[in-house]
């Protein structure tokens, strides 16, 4: 072969090659844009339906109930509302609690669940070490039984296959997870070092490394005398009965105090009985708009809505900016009477009168539009100079 026809063979494979590059890309970028088209679409509820009909997500991760309407969105799970009530109990810090129906969802948000891959994926975490002898709830078991597993799951993460200060609860048989990793999977917490530190010296024998292993799970789930109040306090809010839930749309706050040089980074704490959710900090700002909606689950004992403001601090303590307390039975049992109502139009069906005993700043009227029951409340805060708390409230049933 001469060196001409080299060099000509060699152009051709170049060629070949970067026309084999071109169609790629066009290929790619063609990929790209229809993924975009149909991001743009298919609107965030559209998509987070779809995601609901997968395989897996039909049933609640935690008990197995059918047709979830709830989602942790940290966690990346659908769960029924029972459950959803022991989630919301744990804290945002652990578990943010969104509703597939009642939350106007982004495409963001819905982004981030996909990429955690739905019950199956999750379950294959939260749960690869779960002993065999560990009854998971059902649909029909207790508040008390729902609680205890749920905790166990993702705030001690004693079922769970991620690596962190992780230890495997028990012998598992060669199909699980554990045993083809050789992970070890049970959450010990920070007060349970001694034990762990004991579990790893016995390593002579594997007689030895079970029962070491097996004596740190169980030691794992004791808790000591000095715990036991606070542990048995945060427990039992997992374990009560909810007969509903509020959403709370925090509006704005008017002429709150000064905390700062001239001005405040104000935000809002609400609690209601062993539940509590924040706002976000809104900066150098004295009559801020947050419009932010937030839900809590109301206990069967109907306890008020409790709402702190602060200042914002970065090197101290957060500065109180006032408070107020909200009696939301009157919305509750306005809510439970309209739920047969089969009224269209906007009408009042109750009023909270403003007057000296209470912090209304206007009379806070309970209306029923469109089959929602919404009270817009304007309140004075209690314990400070100044300031003003408009928010919306609105109830909502179980069945939804």
């Amino acid at each position: 072969m001469s060196v001409e026809q080299m060099n000509t063979d060699r152009n051709n494979v170049s060629g070949f090659c970067l026309s084999d590059l071109l169609r790629m890309e066009a290929s790619s970028s063609c990929s790209t844009l229809t993924n975009d088209t149909d991001h743009a679409s298919c609107g965030p509820q559209q998509r987070l339906e779809n995601i609901l009909s997968e395989p897996g997500n039909g049933f609640c991760a935690d008990c197995g109930s059918p047709d979830p309407k709830w989602v942790s969105l940290s966690l990346g799970v659908f769960v029924c509302i029972k459950c959803s009530g022991v989630h919301r109990s744990m804290g945002v810090h652990i578990t943010k609690v969104l509703s597939v129906k009642l939350d106007e969802w982004t495409n963001d948000q819905v982004d981030a669940l996909v990429s955690m891959g739905g019950n199956t994926t999750r379950n294959l975490k939260y749960e690869a070490c779960l002993p065999d002898n560990y009854r998971k709830p059902k649909p029909d078991s207790s508040n008390e039984e729902r609680s205890d597993f749920i905790r166990r799951k993702y705030e001690l993460h004693q079922f769970s296959s991620s690596d962190e200060a992780l230890y495997c609860p028990l012998p598992s048989p060669s199909s699980s997870p554990c045993s083809q990793s050789q992970t070890s999977c049970s959450y010990i917490s920070s007060t349970d070092h001694r034990h762990r530190r004991n579990c790893e010296k016995q390593t002579a024998t594997s007689t030895n490394r079970f029962n070491g292993l097996g004596h740190a799970f169980r030691n794992s789930w004791r808790r000591t005398s000095e715990q036991k109040s606070t542990k048995k306090s945060n427990s039992m809010a997992g374990m009560v009965e909810f007969i509903g839930l509020i959403k709370v749309n925090v509006v704005r706050g008017t002429n709150l105090a000064v905390r700062d040089m001239m001005t405040s980074d104000p935000y809002v704490i609400l609690s209601l009985g062993n539940q509590s959710v924040k706002t976000r900090v809104i900066k150098n700002n004295l009559n801020p708009v947050w419009n932010e909606k937030l839900m809590l689950s109301i206990p069967d004992n109907v306890p008020p809505l409790k709402l702190i403001v602060y200042d914002k601090d970065t090197f101290s303590t957060d500065d109180f900016m006032g408070e107020a307390e909200i009696d939301i039975q009157p919305l509750v049992s306005a809510a439970k009477a309209s739920e047969t109502s089969t009224i269209h139009e906007p009408v009042q069906i109750g009023t909270w009168k403003a007057c000296r005993e209470n912090t209304l700043v206007r009379d806070g009227i309970i209306t029923l539009e469109g089959g929602k029951v919404k009270q817009v409340i304007a309140l004075k805060l209690q314990n400070v100079e100044r300031g003003i708390l408009e928010i919306e409230l609105e109830c909502v049933p179980l069945t939804q």
